[in-house]
């Protein structure tokens, strides 16, 4: 699935993709079907709703007497769509605007590699960095370093009034560039005073996915996990490996955004729900 729904019932998995993957989507299940046959389960466990239109997939919305969960995989507005619309309950697989924060403690070797691989390394997935935020006192010789990784690459830099004073060569932000998730080979750069501005700054603009702070100051980093209200947040690491497999979960559903009942990459044990069974023999309250 390209994009698209999944609906969980108790026995089935139902799967709704675009009209734009239609072809590849069925060619998916067929191989599905098959090994599932093989492995002597049912085939229609999985099933493909081959149904492409808008008013089909809210009818399965409301059908929250026969379906357990609704989780919807792509962008903003299919999101939306769904937690708009569904009385089914939805795991929200966010957006990612992902931030890196480089602090004044940073190691700018560090903090350059690690920005290059979150921004570059794959740049139309969730979990690849969109936009960063640099500690002014530091901002003069680390953004013209930043400035000339990121263009070897050719990665348009969007930044404020402060960090385009310092390059030439970083185009004006707009409102619309601190939230936005790129997904393309652009990023924005805001310059802040400090910490609590640069936790303010994120908590503001970001999709609750994945953050990370580029410190060599153990209390700045323990309070940029402690404050900073995403599924994931890094120490001196990538953003890029918020992923069901680099955690060692298996395959993954999504990256849930939200704080119930899953949070952060799902594999199949974040997909289970507990039942209780209960033996007594008279027992009474």
């Amino acid at each position: 699935m390209l994009s698209g729904l999944c609906f969980k019932t108790g026995n089935a998995v139902i799967l709704r993709g675009g009209s734009d993957a239609i072809n590849t989507n069925i060619a998916i299940i067929k191989v599905l079907h098959k090994t599932l046959k093989r492995l002597s389960l049912p085939e229609n466990c999985v099933y493909l709703l081959e149904d492409t239109e808008r008013e089909t997939t809210i009818k399965l919305m409301k059908l929250n007497q026969y379906i357990d969960v609704l989780i919807p995989r792509g962008g903003a507005g299919l999101i939306r769509t769904v937690v708009e619309n569904s009385t089914i309950p939805v795991i929200e697989t966010g957006t990612g605007n992902c931030h890196i924060y480089v602090d004044e403690f940073a190691d700018f070797s560090m903090a350059l590699s690690i920005i290059e691989n979150a921004k570059t390394q794959r740049t139309g997935v969730c979990n690849a960095c969109e936009s960063l935020v640099v500690h002014e006192t530091i901002a003069k010789e680390f953004i013209p370093m930043l400035v000339d990784t990121l263009t070897k690459k050719q990665v348009e830099i969007r930044g404020d009034e402060k960090a385009c004073k310092i390059s030439k060569e970083i185009n004006q932000a707009c409102e619309d560039d601190w939230g936005r998730e790129y997904l393309d080979l652009m990023i924005s750069v805001k310059v802040v005073d400090d910490l609590q501005k640069a936790i303010e700054h994120i908590n503001c603009y970001s999709t609750k996915h994945s953050e990370a702070i580029i410190t060599q100051n153990y209390d700045n980093a323990r309070r940029f996990l402690r404050e900073i209200d995403s599924s994931c947040v890094y120490v001196n690491s990538s953003t890029r490996f918020t992923d069901g497999g680099e955690f060692g979960f298996g395959a993954e559903i999504g990256i849930s955004t939200q704080k119930l009942h899953a949070r952060g990459p799902m594999g199949l044990k974040e997909l289970t729900t507990i039942k209780y069974e209960i033996y007594g023999n008279g027992q009474i309250r």
